[in-house]
């Protein structure tokens, strides 16, 4: 899990940023929005946590820049404000959640397990393999295969996109986490990935990028309770 924290309070943020860490979570942590926007990019995160009252910017025209492109993240607004039209102007904005500051950690924790995992851990690529989007483990049948770092996150972009094509410099940023790479490095990735395959689930987009096809059979008995 991947979190990028903005909030303009330090006590705050770092105590977020120090908790979710404990929780295995990868997180970024800016105090200016401003600074987030010019160094971060949606294409690496899975949610956003979000101040809204922030001097330099408020959290709706932060979330609005950062979102500019087009590239969905999920965001949960964190605020001292607890009337009910900063409330309807969060989630008009796009808010998956709103949580009131003071919050218990726990809260917040599950708050954004609901949102990342909402119904269930493992999403079915084909009727023999299935992946666990929380734990980032790949299983043939109920045997798992052994992954790489790199490989879970190159198969977690893929399946959060599940049926649609993720460009090759999103699946770089994403995967080496911003580090400069070639695409002989991301190719070579990929291949030594398939080598580990009996399936090659794996669709190459010439010149554009990789997708996984969603499932189209889905009998009853292979949906996670």
């Amino acid at each position: 899990m991947k979190v990028l924290v903005v909030e303009d309070d330090l006590f705050i943020g770092k105590v977020i940023k120090e908790y979710l860490e404990m929780k295995e979570a990868e997180v970024d942590y800016y105090s200016s929005p401003i600074k987030a926007l010019e160094e971060t990019s949606p294409n690496y995160y899975d949610i956003l946590l979000l101040d809204i009252n922030m001097p330099q910017m408020d959290g709706y025209t932060f979330y609005k820049e950062f979102t500019h492109w087009g590239q969905e993240i999920p965001v949960i607004f964190i605020t001292a404000y607890s009337d009910i039209d900063h409330m309807e102007k969060a989630f008009n904005v796009g808010a998956v959640d709103y949580i009131k500051k003071p919050f218990d950690l726990r809260e917040l924790e599950l708050r954004i397990k609901r949102v990342l995992y909402p119904s269930t851990r493992k999403v079915y690529i084909t009727s023999n393999y299935s992946f666990d989007v929380k734990d980032l483990k790949l299983y043939y049948h109920n045997e798992e295969v052994e992954l790489t770092p790199n490989e879970q996150a190159f198969l977690e972009i893929l399946l959060k996109n599940l049926g649609k094509v993720v460009e090759i410099e999103q699946i770089k940023d994403y995967v080496w986490k911003g580090k400069t790479v070639c695409d002989n490095t991301l190719r070579s990735q990929v291949r030594k990935l398939r080598n580990k395959l009996k399936e090659n689930f794996i669709k190459n987009v010439r010149g554009t990028g990789y997708k996984i096809e969603k499932l189209v059979e889905m009998r009853e008995n292979n949906i996670p309770k």
